[in-house]
């Protein structure tokens, strides 16, 4: 999953940065509103959080902004303001949920995990191609009988393989799609990642096409 972080508060969001990372998450860190805006606008990331009390751009303007951007990600407010009249003007102007500051690490992937949800079930949730099953709500994939839960960085390959089923994704346009703008990567990290597929379920639930990249096979229609 990669994530967008709009945070002015340095400490506290390195610390959410590091904590993030290591639940397996790519996360981009903006601290300031405007720039914070123009990336929402990119639709680059899975889901935002997004403080209220920024420079150059508040939360609730982005909030505003965004309301007829149809590419919207899921946002969910992170503040210290802890005022109900806060919290009502949020969610009214389009955010998916709002997290008072200070909180633990374990609520806010818990409250990811609860929107990821409510997103995935209104578009219908489970993704099919050929014979794969994945279920984005749970990170569960099923291929041929062979049901397992994935690690946030298998689940995040995978799902970029079946958004494109049949076409070949190099290591470039993989690594693109799932880690962060400074987020270091070994040369042969998706590599690992679908090793550890192939492992679980079988060479054959991705194609290896030598020199270019992998692929999923296409439903046939």
């Amino acid at each position: 999953m990669r994530l967008l972080l709009i945070e002015d508060d340095a400490m506290f969001g390195k610390a959410l940065v590091r904590g993030l990372r290591q639940n397996g998450m790519s996360v981009d860190w903006i601290q300031d509103g405007s720039d914070g805006f123009a990336a929402l606008t990119r639709a680059e990331h899975t889901i935002a959080l997004l403080d209220i009390g920024l420079p150059e751009m508040s939360g609730f303007e982005i909030l505003k902004a965004m309301r007829s951007n149809k590419r919207m990600p899921p946002l969910l407010i992170i503040t210290a303001r802890d005022q109900a009249e806060d919290m009502v003007t949020a969610l009214d102007l389009g955010a998916d949920d709002y997290l008072i500051k200070p909180f633990e690490l374990h609520v806010l992937l818990a409250r990811i995990r609860a929107v990821m949800r409510r997103l995935n079930a209104r578009s219908g949730s489970l993704m099919v191609s050929h014979e794969i099953t994945l279920d984005p709500s749970t990170y569960v994939a099923t291929f041929r009988g062979v049901e397992a839960t994935l690690s946030a960085r298998e689940f995040s390959v995978l799902q970029v393989l079946m958004q494109y089923p049949g076409t070949i994704q190099s290591r470039p346009q993989i690594e693109t799609r799932i880690y962060g703008w400074n987020e270091e990567v070994q040369s042969n990290a998706v590599d690992v990642v679908i090793h550890g597929l192939r492992k679980k379920f079988g060479k054959d639930i991705i194609r290896n096409i030598r020199g270019a990249g992998w692929m999923v096979i296409k439903a046939e229609s």
